[in-house]
């Protein structure tokens, strides 16, 4: 979907990872903003890109689920979208979990921002660490 969109990665650091959605009329909705569906699409791969980055490292050992996901429509979109996806638990409290046979479950937080960077929208993704059974 990343690619049938043409999804955008416009930041990825350590606190942060940001992806656009370009304006494309083939994606739009009866308003002309971003179909709902590619705005839930862009805001889960945010957030799956986000826990990639911090828990890569563990593909041998675990798999990560996304389980749960809520999002709100806020505003109409217009335009491109963006996505900023943000963790709101610690990472080192996550692995901690894992590493003493726990499977964890943390929320990544979404925010939709329009071309104005006006937010029109949010998202929580929750995901767990499934531990890979040999």
């Amino acid at each position: 979907m990343v690619r049938t969109l043409n999804l955008e990665f416009e930041q990825a650091s350590p606190d942060r990872v940001v992806m656009v959605l370009p304006d494309q009329p083939a994606y739009q909705n009866h308003f002309g903003g971003p179909h709902a569906g590619a705005m839930f699409t862009l805001g889960e791969s945010a957030s799956g890109a986000f826990v990639l980055g911090h828990f890569g490292d563990l593909l041998d050992r675990a798999t990560p689920l996304a389980v749960q996901a809520t999002i709100r429509y806020l505003k109409v979109a217009m335009g491109a979208l963006r996505a900023s996806a943000m963790l709101t638990r610690p990472i080192a409290e996550i692995r901690e979990e894992f590493e003493a046979g726990v499977r964890p479950e943390f929320d990544v937080e979404i925010q939709f921002t329009d071309e104005a960077d006006q937010v029109t929208g949010s998202m929580t993704v929750t995901w767990t660490l499934k531990p890979i059974r040999k």
